[in-house]
C-alpha cells in the first residue's frame, strides 16, 4: 500500500516530461534540397543558408543545381541529386508531385539512414481551382516511407510561400510549420531547423497517418492567397 508522495520501495522514480520546446543544436547539419531548383526549393535553401546552415541543392541537373547555387550564394552548393542525397545529413524533398515516386526510387539507396522531410502537396489543378489529390499510400510522406523502408521519414514545410520564401528584402516569416513523423527525435531535428529561419516555428502536429489533411490543406491557402492577392501562412494558437 502507497500513499500520495511516496514510492513503492525498490521502484524507479519516473521521469518529468521532457520539455516540447527543448530542441537540439542542429547548426552543424548539412540539409540537401531535392528539387532545389524550383521554387518552393530554393526559397528554402535560400532561408536555412541566409540563417546559416550548409545547404546543397540537387537537381536531376548538375549543372542547373550548379548554376541556382551560385545564383542564392550564401555558401550553397549544387549536385545533382544522388551526390546532394549522399552529402547531406537532412533531405528535404521539394520536388513536383508528379515526379515524386520516380525520384525517391532511384535514391532509395543514396538515403538509407537518411531523415528525410517531405514537403511535396499532391494537388490538381482545373477552371475551379487547385484541390487535393490522394496518393493510393495516403500521402506523399506516406508513400516517401513506403518506398524509402530504410530511412526517417517526416513531413514539413508544406505551407510556405514561395514567393516570401525568396524575398530577400524580407528579414522574417511569420509562420507555423506543421511537423509530422514516428520518431520524436526526428520531429525535433526538423522543428528545430524550421525555428532556425526568423519568424518561424516547427509545431509537431501528428504521425504521418496525418499527413493527408496537412498537404491538402495547401490547396485551402491557394483559395485564399488569390481572393486576398495575399501570401498566406499559418498559425497555431495556445502552444
Amino acid at each position: 500500500m502507497t500513499t500520495r508522495g511516496t514510492e513503492t520501495p525498490g521502484s524507479v522514480p519516473k521521469a518529468p516530461a521532457k520539455d516540447p520546446w527543448d530542441l537540439p543544436d542542429v547548426s552543424g547539419l548539412v540539409v540537401g534540397v531535392l528539387g532545389g531548383t524550383g521554387d518552393q526549393g530554393r526559397g528554402l535553401a535560400y532561408r536555412l543558408a541566409r540563417a546559416g546552415q550548409k545547404v546543397i541543392i540537387g537537381s536531376r541537373s548538375v549543372e542547373r543545381a550548379e548554376a541556382a547555387a551560385q545564383e542564392l550564394g550564401l555558401g550553397i552548393e549544387g549536385a545533382d541529386n544522388a551526390e546532394c542525397a549522399r552529402r547531406s545529413d537532412v533531405v528535404i524533398v521539394a520536388v513536383p508531385w508528379d515526379g515524386h515516386a520516380k525520384t525517391l526510387e532511384t535514391l532509395q539507396k543514396e538515403l538509407v539512414g537518411k531523415l528525410v522531410v517531405d514537403c511535396v502537396n499532391p494537388l490538381g489543378f482545373d477552371k475551379k481551382g487547385a484541390y487535393a489529390l490522394k496518393p493510393e499510400e495516403g500521402s506523399a510522406a506516406e508513400q516517401a516511407a513506403v518506398l524509402l523502408p530504410d530511412s526517417r521519414v517526416t513531413a514539413a514545410f508544406h505551407h510556405l510561400s514561395a514567393v516570401l520564401l525568396q524575398d530577400e528584402s524580407i528579414e522574417e516569416i511569420d509562420t507555423d510549420v506543421m511537423v509530422l513523423g514516428e520518431v520524436r527525435a526526428d520531429t525535433d531535428i526538423v522543428q528545430a531547423l524550421a525555428a532556425r529561419i526568423p519568424g518561424m516555428r516547427g509545431v509537431f502536429a501528428g504521425r504521418l497517418r496525418n499527413a493527408h489533411q496537412v498537404e491538402s490543406l495547401v490547396a485551402n491557402l491557394i483559395s485564399v492567397n488569390r481572393r486576398y492577392k495575399a501570401h498566406a501562412g499559418l498559425r497555431v494558437t495556445d502552444v
